[in-house]
C-alpha cells in the first residue's frame, strides 16, 4: 500500500498541470542553502535568451535571481547581483560581462529584463524599463542541451552547489523567458503591466514548476485601493 502511495504521488507530481500564477509571487523567507524553485520547460536549444522577472528584497549581498544550468555549462544563462553595488553580472554560456550603476532601493518591487543572442553574444539589461549599454559576452554557440532553471539559488554544478550566501530572500514574480530577443516595446510593455506577449520557454500565466524547501506561493501585496475613511 505504501508504495501505492509513493509511485501515485510521484506520477502526480511529474504529470502536474501548468499554473496560472497572475497576482501570484514565489516568497523566499530565509537563507538556506537548500530551498528553490526549479523551472521546468522540454525546449534544450535557445539560440538567444530573454527573461523578464520582478523581485523584492531587503539583501546587500550577493545572490542569484535567475540561474540556467546544462550539463557542460553551469552558468549557461545567469543573472547574479554583486554585494553591496549596484551590479549585476549575466552569464552566457560561462562567459560572463558586469553591468554597472544601476540602482536597487532596498524593500521595493524592481523589474527586470535581460536579452542575450548567440548570433553576436551582445547583451542586455533593462531594469524598471531602463536600458543598459549593449555588452559582449560569448557568441558562436547556442544555449544547448536539457536546462536544469533555478530561482532562489545560483548553481555551481548542473542542478546543485548551492551556497547559502548567495541564496536569494525576498519575493520574485512575473517570471517570463523567450528564446528570442524581445523587441524594446514588448519589455516595455511587461515593465508597464500592459498586454505583451508570454514566455514561450516559461510563462508565468501557466508555469510549469517544482518548488523545494521553504518557499511558498502567495498573493502579491499590491496596494490597496479605493479605501474610504
Amino acid at each position: 500500500m505504501e508504495k501505492f502511495l509513493l509511485v501515485t504521488m510521484l506520477i502526480a507530481a511529474c504529470c502536474a498541470a501548468p499554473q496560472d500564477l497572475s497576482g501570484k509571487m514565489f516568497t523566499f523567507p530565509k537563507e538556506t542553502n537548500t530551498a528553490h524553485v526549479k523551472l521546468l520547460t522540454s525546449k534544450t536549444s535557445f539560440p538567444a535568451v530573454t527573461t523578464c522577472l520582478r523581485f523584492f528584497t531587503d539583501l546587500t549581498r550577493n545572490y542569484g535571481l535567475f540561474s540556467l544550468s546544462t550539463a557542460t555549462h553551469s552558468n549557461d544563462f545567469v543573472l547574479f547581483k554583486i554585494q553591496s553595488k549596484d551590479v549585476i553580472r549575466m552569464h552566457a554560456r560561462d562567459g560572463g560581462t558586469d553591468f554597472l550603476e544601476l540602482s536597487f532601493p532596498v524593500n521595493a518591487w524592481h523589474s527586470m529584463c535581460s536579452t542575450w543572442t548567440s548570433e553576436t553574444g551582445v547583451a542586455q539589461l533593462w531594469v524598471d524599463g531602463q536600458p543598459t549599454s549593449r555588452r559582449f559576452i560569448h557568441s558562436g554557440q547556442p544555449v544547448k542541451g536539457s536546462p536544469i532553471t533555478i530561482l532562489g539559488q545560483e548553481q555551481d554544478s548542473y542542478g546543485g552547489g548551492f551556497d547559502v550566501q548567495q541564496s536569494f530572500v525576498g519575493m520574485i514574480s512575473d517570471v517570463h523567458m523567450w528564446d528570442y530577443v524581445l523587441s524594446p516595446c514588448e519589455i516595455r510593455r511587461y515593465v508597464n503591466n500592459l498586454n505583451f506577449t508570454p514566455g514561450d520557454v516559461f510563462n508565468w500565466k501557466a508555469l510549469d514548476f517544482q518548488i523545494v524547501g521553504p518557499v511558498l506561493v502567495e498573493n502579491k501585496q499590491d496596494e490597496c485601493k479605493n479605501l474610504k475613511s
